[in-house]
C-alpha cells in the first residue's frame, strides 16, 4: 500500500469540509431567499386566490350551441358530448366532440367549422380543435376530440348566443378500401 503525505490528506478533508458546507449553503438558501423576499417584499408570491384573470367580463354571460354534421358519403357517427355551455367572454372553455367510424373500412375526413351569428367568427379563437388536422379513424374506432376555445370580451353585447357547428367531408384522393 502506498502511503499517502499528511498534506494530502489535510487538503482531501478541508475540501470535503468545503463541499459538505456548499451543499447545506444551496439546501438552506431556498428557505433563506423565501424569508428575505417576504420581508422585503420583492418578487411576492401570490397566493392562488389573489389572482383573477381581467380578461374575463364577469358581468356578462354567453352562451355556445354546438353541432355537428356529417356529409352523406361518411359512415361516421359524430356528435358533442356537452350540447352547449355557458360561460363569461373571456373564460377559456373546453368542450369534447365524440366520433365514432361504423364502416368496415378506414376513412380519413377533415371538418370545417362555421360560426352562427357570423360576427361570432372574428371573436371565436379556437387554440385546439380537431378541425386543424384531418382524422382517420379505423373500423369501429371512437375518437373523442377536445375543442379549446376562448370568445373574446369585444363580442357585441347583444350577442348572448353563439352557435358552433362543424361538418365534415370525406377527404379527396385518400385510398378507399372496398366494405
Amino acid at each position: 500500500m502506498v502511503a499517502v503525505p499528511q498534506t494530502n490528506l489535510t487538503t482531501l478533508r478541508k475540501l470535503l469540509v468545503v463541499a459538505l458546507m456548499m451543499f447545506g449553503f444551496g439546501f438552506a438558501l431556498v428557505p433563506f431567499y423565501q424569508k428575505i423576499c417576504e420581508v422585503t417584499g420583492i418578487n411576492n408570491l401570490l397566493k392562488a386566490d389573489q389572482v383573477s384573470n381581467t380578461q374575463i367580463d364577469t358581468a356578462r354571460w354567453l352562451t355556445v350551441e354546438f353541432d355537428a354534421n356529417l356529409r352523406s358519403e361518411l359512415p361516421w357517427t359524430f356528435r358533442p358530448v356537452e350540447k352547449s355551455v355557458r360561460f363569461h367572454p373571456g373564460e377559456l372553455m373546453q368542450v369534447t366532440f365524440e366520433l365514432r367510424n361504423d364502416s368496415k373500412r378506414a376513412v380519413t375526413g377533415q371538418a370545417i367549422p362555421s360560426y352562427a351569428p357570423q360576427l361570432a367568427a372574428g371573436y371565436f379563437k379556437k387554440l385546439e380543435c380537431f378541425c386543424f388536422t384531418q382524422q382517420t379513424l379505423q373500423p369501429g374506432e371512437v375518437k373523442l376530440m377536445p375543442v379549446v376555445f376562448v370568445i373574446e370580451r369585444g363580442l357585441p353585447q347583444d350577442v348572448n348566443t353563439v352557435t358552433l357547428s362543424y361538418t365534415f367531408f370525406e377527404v379527396e384522393g385518400k385510398v378507399r378500401n372496398p366494405g
